[in-house]
């Protein structure tokens, strides 16, 4: 008997909102390094250090992911292992 897929799934919805609001807060975040009062190099830095917060984002997300998804994995195994045991006990198997 398995276990029917559990796997929670996003709406599509819920993905649109996300990546619309990624988008108008990075588009934000340009403008506003586009509008403030500062030398072209101030700007610059400004706008590399923006494209490694938003990098350093995605690195983190799919680390925080990829350690859930080993946990469930090792959690599936342990589960199985568990069944295959309570599968095999025989209590009434004599001893000898």
């Amino acid at each position: 008997m398995s276990a029917p897929n559990t796997k929670p799934k996003n709406t599509a919805a819920y993905t649109a909102q996300a990546a619309i609001a990624f988008g108008v807060s990075l588009v934000g975040t340009g403008i506003g390094i586009a509008y403030l009062p500062l030398d072209t190099w101030q700007r610059g830095f400004l706008a590399m250090s923006g494209l490694f917060l938003v990098t350093s984002c995605f690195t983190l997300a799919k680390v925080v992911r990829d350690q859930q998804e080993s946990q469930s994995l090792l959690s599936r195994v342990d589960e199985a292992r568990l069944e295959q045991l309570i599968a095999e006990h025989n209590p009434f198997r004599s001893v000898s």
